[in-house]
């Protein structure tokens, strides 16, 4: 289809909200957040204060749920501004919590393989790596193995650093860098991929590290913590999306917490498990941080709406005993 939308003055766009039923008590403050957030990115933290109506396929007969353009009755330009203050904010929190556990699992990855080689993380061997893990498929039909699509994402990264470490160890001592070297330049995602490709006892030991005793569910851990990462450094809207990769859970019992979201399936799609994970291993790797209060401390002001359209936690997927056990 033809995209037939024009382009619209910082005015024009105002009208348009205004026109949908959104009230404005400060046009000349509405003005400059558009100016300086962007009609699209805010759009996106007043579309829960949107109508909606059920629409029936036609063809299928199937019931759907459709976003209208009007809004709620008494939905303020600043309830949607809040909201978008309120997950600048959780995001701000989010990075420096991510920056500690990226650089922890550095370390852990180049003190673990480097014990055994200087250049472990370049050598497919069954003493750093599990066959099966780092040998297979890297996508379902695809010829490249694990290992070498981890290979060709880090030598990338190293081809790309402009980081003066990585200038003079290649100037002084060759190309290849030593594990303890190359964990510098890896971002989450390497990480996660070099972790995964590990021997099922050195994953079970990092784990247990962080109070994990599953293997497999710490694994999918830190694969969410790439995801969570990513939308954290791409300023992506964060406190009310549905996640993609859902992370596995323990056993019932061998993580207090998490007996939360077992057999809660709406809030294993949502960031509040994501921001849990983040608390333990953070406690993990300073055991008197006072993180988790800061962050407990904002979701606990999380904005009022003057809309009649009311919006709260829920929408993050928070369990009604967080207070509890965070």
């Amino acid at each position: 289809m033809a995209y037939n939308r024009p382009w619209q003055s910082f005015r024009e766009q105002l009208e348009l909200l205004k026109s949908r039923g959104m009230v404005v008590t400060d046009e000349a403050a509405a003005l400059d957040c558009l100016a300086r957030m962007g009609y699209y990115r805010l759009s996106a933290y007043w579309y829960p204060f949107r109508q909606f109506e059920l629409v029936q396929n036609s063809k299928t007969g199937k019931i759907s749920t459709k976003a209208m353009d009007a809004l709620h009755p008494d939905t303020q330009f600043v309830d949607a501004v809040r909201l978008y203050l309120f997950d600048k904010q959780l995001r701000l929190y989010l990075a420096d919590a991510l920056e500690r556990i990226e650089i922890s699992l550095r370390v852990d990855l180049s003190y673990l393989l480097g014990k055994r080689s200087s250049f472990a993380h370049v050598e497919n061997t069954k003493a750093h790596f599990h066959p099966g893990f780092a040998n297979r498929p890297f996508r379902k039909g695809s010829q490249q193995s694990c290992f070498d699509a981890w290979l060709v994402k880090y030598r990338g990264l190293v081809a790309r650093s402009k980081e003066d470490f990585v200038r003079h160890y290649h100037d002084n001592h060759g190309d290849e860098l030593p594990i303890w070297v190359a964990v510098e330049v890896l971002d989450f995602g390497a990480i996660s991929q070099l972790f995964s490709m590990l021997n099922v006892k050195d994953q079970l030991a990092i784990a247990n590290r962080y109070g994990v005793n599953d293997w497999q569910v710490f694994k999918s851990w830190i694969f969410s913590l790439s995801y969570l990462r990513n939308l954290v450094a791409h300023h992506s809207r964060l406190w009310n999306r549905n996640i993609t990769s859902k992370p596995k859970l323990p056993k019932r019992g061998e993580i207090p917490w998490c007996d939360s979201f077992i057999g809660n399936e709406d809030t294993r799609f949502k960031p509040f498990l994501l921001l849990a994970i983040t608390r333990m291993l953070v406690k993990a790797i300073c055991p008197n941080t006072q993180w988790h209060n800061r962050l407990a401390e904002h979701l606990n002001q999380f904005p009022e709406q003057n809309s009649s359209k009311k919006l709260d936690l829920n929408g993050m997927g928070i369990t009604q005993d967080w207070r509890e056990w965070w």
